[in-house]
């Protein structure tokens, strides 16, 4: 099987996660496309995060209807902080006949140098990048970066979706509409749990 890994936080998940799984599933060659929830990436500060098994639990309701979208947990029982070339190690002994690609966004890309092991999971994996959204005045600026060979590394032409986790968690707490933005089925976990400031039960 070909399976695309797409690694985060998922705090929470969103409309724009859903949409550029699908996208790579679909333009890719992809069987799959398992999202790989990070109890903590050594990145991101960990106090910011809901509790992985709610993390969870949201991506598995957003992904249900969906056969080649999945909620993987593989990185509960590993160290922690997680690093993806340790999870790789153990993702390529559990499924020795699978072929894996990660799923990054082209901020991910401009550190993967920052990353462990980052030679070793571009040549051995490969990246499928995809674009991200600026702010009038940001630059946009690959140079530097590490080669987009449409090898190793590839571009993909998904679709530009402005939405970030951390909006949503500050519209949450601050009792803001965040319908069309998140998953029905993670929205409702989200008031029925009182998760990120959101009154419980509302």
């Amino acid at each position: 099987m070909n399976i695309g890994l797409y690694f985060g936080s998922f705090n929470p998940i969103h409309t724009g996660h859903l949409v550029i799984a699908q996208h790579m599933a679909s333009h890719h060659g992809l069987d799959e496309v398992w999202f790989v929830v990070t109890p903590h990436n050594p990145m991101k500060q960990a106090a910011d995060l809901a509790p992985e098994s709610d993390r969870l639990e949201m991506v598995k309701l957003a992904v249900a209807d969906n056969p080649r979208l999945k909620a993987v947990d593989v990185e509960f029982g590993l160290p922690r902080p997680n690093y993806t070339a340790h999870t790789m190690d153990f993702l390529v002994r559990r499924h020795p006949d699978t072929t894996f690609k990660i799923i990054i966004g082209e901020d991910n890309l401009r550190t993967l140098q920052q990353w462990a092991r980052w030679r070793e999971l571009v040549d051995r994996y490969g990246f499928l990048v995809y674009p991200r959204a600026y702010a009038e005045g940001e630059a946009k600026n690959l140079e530097g970066t590490i080669a987009i060979d449409g090898e190793h590394i590839v571009l993909s032409p998904a679709p530009v979706i402005s939405i970030s986790s951390t909006y949503l968690r500050t519209a949450l707490a601050s009792g803001d509409s965040a319908r069309y933005l998140l998953p029905d089925a993670a929205a409702g976990l989200i008031r029925e749990r009182g998760l990120y400031g959101f009154p419980k039960g509302d």
